[in-house]
């Protein structure tokens, strides 16, 4: 016997697909829901619809974009001589989120993962390469996170990029708030590689 009415079980199901939603947080999410007014949850449903339909990749940087041509690809007070490369959207938002970085981005897609079949030819690999053959671009800078795969997808795009251009990364280090002795080993070696000079 259930504990949900069908269509209640059903909204359940499809929230617990989210990414971090579990069989509670599912649960909690459609009884609020089901308290909400009608106008309320209809405009949820046409906002998900609408994104659905309506957002695709930028043509140039692979960002997400409702237009050809995303935003910041457009903007002309963005240096067009410097790309960061980033593997997915969360991570050029992040970046933006600093106010930091005024150049262009590059999206590509995932990170190379042999174990979960995902190959170069899966990402948008070669299109960085022609796009940094093409302009006259200063500096790539590899901006993916320091996994395994993502280590392999940083040392193959950079690879690929030194023949046309000087290619960086991000340095790797400890958190503000952060203890020496609860890092990791990797943690501290990217600290220690990534050190500058007091200013």
């Amino acid at each position: 016997m259930t504990v949900y009415t069908r269509p209640l079980a059903r909204l359940i199901e499809q929230l617990q697909r989210l990414p971090g939603i579990g069989p509670k947080s599912a649960q909690r999410l459609a009884l609020h829901l089901l308290k909400r007014p009608d106008d309320e949850i209809q405009a949820l449903a046409k906002a998900l619809i609408d994104a659905k339909q309506q957002v695709g990749f930028c043509k140039e940087c692979f960002h997400l974009s409702a237009e050809p041509i995303c935003e910041i690809c457009r903007a002309p007070n963005r240096d067009r001589d410097v790309i960061c490369v980033v593997s997915d959207s969360r991570d050029l938002i992040a970046l933006e989120k600093t106010r930091e970085f005024r150049g262009k981005y590059h999206v590509l897609g995932g990170v190379i993962s042999p174990m979960d079949g995902i190959g170069p030819e899966q990402l948008n690999i070669q299109a960085l390469v022609r796009r940094v053959s093409q302009q006259q671009i200063k500096e790539v800078i590899i901006a993916i996170s320091p996994s395994v795969e993502g280590e392999t997808t940083t040392l193959y795009v950079g690879q690929l990029l030194k023949p046309f251009t000087r290619v960086t990364r991000i340095a790797f280090g400890l958190p503000m708030g952060g203890d020496l002795e609860y890092a990791d080993e990797v943690t501290l070696a990217r600290a220690l590689e990534g050190r500058r000079d007091l200013d």
